[in-house]
């Protein structure tokens, strides 16, 4: 339950990195929150995995920090990818065809 729990939490916090970090017209509006829900779930499993109990502080705090971590990752080097591939493909659709032999 406390996997749900972190899980929700950490989706929260990167709704919130979505606002704060510029350039999310560039993705879509669930993107970012999945990567930190995502992130957090994987964090605190493999916490878990290694010995953390659920009801200790500290697997609460690394995973409600690296799960947003991982959508404060996203958010900045998405855009910065998009407008290279957007102006890439931009380029290459300007770029006159050779006509085709029939």
């Amino acid at each position: 339950m406390e996997l749900l729990f972190v899980t929700v939490i950490g989706a929260a916090l990167s709704l919130g990195v979505r606002y704060l970090v510029p350039g999310r017209e560039t993705h879509g509006l669930l993107l970012v929150p999945l990567v930190g829900a995502a992130a957090t779930a994987g964090v605190w499993a493999i916490c878990v995995w290694l010995g953390l109990t659920f009801d200790g502080g500290f697997i609460w705090v690394i995973a409600l920090v690296l799960g947003p971590l991982a959508a404060l990752a996203v958010a900045l080097l998405l855009p910065k990818r998009r407008a290279e591939a957007d102006a890439a493909l931009l380029e290459r659709l300007m770029k006159p065809s050779s006509p085709t032999k029939a």
